[in-house]
This record gives C-alpha cells, sequence and structure tokens, in this order.
C-alpha cells in the first residue's frame, strides 16, 4: 500500500473524497473500490481510528491500489480541507446550522461546474456511527442529503461514496445512455434491412399471407415500419433469412 502521505496537498480535475474519523479499515478500502469504479482516485483521510496504512482496507479495495497508495492522512478537518475552494458535506439529519441542502445529482452537477472553472472541490463523509458533527460541517458551502427511506436513513460510509461518485460519473456524460450490447456484431444496413424485407414480402406473397388486396399496402407499410423500429444487427438479419428459407422449405416439403 505504501507509506502514508501526512497534509500532502492534491491538484485535481475531480473531486476529493473526505472520509472523516473513519473507524473500520474495511470501509475504507470499499470507499476506494467505489471512488475507482466511478473515476475519482484522489482519497484523504481524517484521523483514521486505526492508524495508516490498514492491511484491511488493502484487501477490502479489492484491486484499487491505487487510490489507497495516494491517500493522504490529516489530522483535522480543517487542514484536509485548507487548499480546496468548494466543500461539500454529506449528512442524513437536520441540523441547527442554516445551509442549502442538496442531491447528490444536483451537487453533481454543480461540482462539475466549479471544477470546470478551476476550483478544487471535496466530499466529506462522517465517521460510520454518528456521521459528521457541527464542527465538521461548518467546513462546507453546501450539505448534501441522499434521498433515502426517512424511517431507515443508516447507509454504510462505503454505499453513501458509491452513491455520490456514481452522481458524479452519470453527470460527466461520457457514455451514450443508450447503447445495444451487441456482441462482436454491429447495426444492420438499410440496404440489409430491405433486402431482408423482400425476402420476407416474396414468402408472404408465397403463403397467401397478403392475399387481400386492399390491404395487402397498408400491412407491407406497417411490417416495414416494425421491422425498422426493431434496431435489428447484421446477425439478426442473417437469422430471419434462414428462418424464412426454413419455413418455405418446411412448407413445400409438407405440400
Amino acid at each position: 500500500m505504501g507509506r502514508p502521505s501526512k497534509g500532502r496537498v492534491i491538484a485535481a480535475a475531480t473531486p476529493a473524497i473526505i472520509l472523516v474519523r473513519p473507524q473500520l479499515g474495511e470501509n475504507i478500502g470499499m470507499a476506494a473500490r467505489a471512488m475507482l469504479n466511478c473515476g475519482l482516485s484522489h482519497l484523504r483521510l481524517v484521523e483514521p481510528r486505526d492508524g495508516w496504512p490498514n492491511p484491511k482496507a488493502e484487501r477490502a479495495a479489492s484491486g484499487a491500489d491505487i487510490v489507497l497508495a495516494k491517500a493522504v492522512v490529516f489530522g483535522s478537518v480543517a487542514e484536509a480541507v485548507a487548499d480546496l475552494e468548494r466543500v461539500v458535506a454529506t449528512t442524513a439529519r437536520n441540523r441547527e446550522l442554516v445551509q442549502r441542502i442538496v442531491t447528490p445529482r444536483h451537487a453533481a452537477a454543480e461540482m462539475h461546474g466549479w471544477v470546470g472553472q478551476g476550483d478544487r472541490v471535496g466530499v466529506l463523509f462522517g465517521p460510520e456511527r454518528t456521521g459528521l458533527t457541527n464542527d465538521d460541517m461548518v467546513h462546507a458551502d453546501t450539505a448534501l442529503s441522499i434521498p433515502v427511506n426517512p424511517q431507515f436513513s443508516s447507509l454504510n460510509i462505503a454505499q453513501a461514496v458509491l452513491l455520490v461518485a456514481y452522481e458524479w460519473a452519470v453527470a460527466t456524460g461520457t457514455g451514450p445512455a443508450e447503447q445495444m450490447s451487441a456482441h462482436a456484431t454491429r447495426p444492420a444496413t438499410k440496404d440489409e434491412l430491405a433486402n431482408l424485407f423482400v425476402n420476407l414480402e416474396r414468402a408472404l406473397d408465397e403463403s397467401g399471407f397478403l392475399r387481400n388486396k386492399a390491404m395487402r399496402p397498408a400491412m407491407v407499410h406497417n411490417l416495414r415500419a416494425l421491422f425498422q423500429r426493431a434496431a435489428m444487427t447484421e446477425q439478426e438479419v442473417r437469422t430471419l433469412h434462414g428462418v424464412i428459407k426454413y419455413l418455405a422449405k418446411s412448407k413445400h416439403s409438407g405440400e
């Protein structure tokens, strides 16, 4: 895991995740794993209870070693946020402090804006049992509250980190909102779809399915529209060609 860094500042184009007085090494490791899953790698630790480095954190990180190796240890929250321009603090409870409270999604959008204009950003997460205190919260510009069941709002610290990190990743917009799992094939071209429909239309004529001349144009148009909406792959088109050929062969052999 390497020697711990103390008080060393990290300049980053992504938010720093700051775990305040974390109690279990396993939770630190799982938080590191969640961070790296979502493209974050800058971890800061404030007074980890069991010291640092922590072998239990390394085991729980499941390969997110780069996050643990770069982790910076601080003696207080004030020291951990001293170089930051923006700080968001996670909380599940109403407190006496007057602070704006946002959802993780809103916070992620704001953090992208801050990072884009060159600000250094950090997100505070409190200890497993108690969460952040008011003394911790006063270092933050914004409070972040995860909308969970109000009758049971207890989240593991690694779960909370994953939720916030995931919203950051989604707001990054690095991938399409929807895609087809093509498995080494590609989308069918319009020409391939047209050839498929010519084959299908011929088979339907031969079978007598399109025998109603008055209804035939509408039926043909609807079937063509159905195939266009299906967003088929080249492999699926070839499979349907085979299906049509087999059905036609079966019909003729049975006559």
